[in-house]
């Protein structure tokens, strides 16, 4: 069940997360260092997700 909810957490995190860089890179570009910066902790996410799996 902690599982189950954490998992869910985690995607409307990455959801949120994604959603914001792209919105950043559209604005200032794909290789400004927020962006880069929103890209590495949607990775850091991606991994905490897959890892629940």
């Amino acid at each position: 069940m902690v599982n189950l909810l954490l998992k869910q957490f985690l995607k409307a995190e990455i959801e949120i997360k994604r959603r914001i860089m792209y919105k950043k890179a559209k604005d200032l570009g794909f290789t400004h260092p927020i962006v880069v910066d929103y890209s590495q902790e949607l990775d850091v996410l991606l991994n905490k997700y897959l890892k629940t799996s």
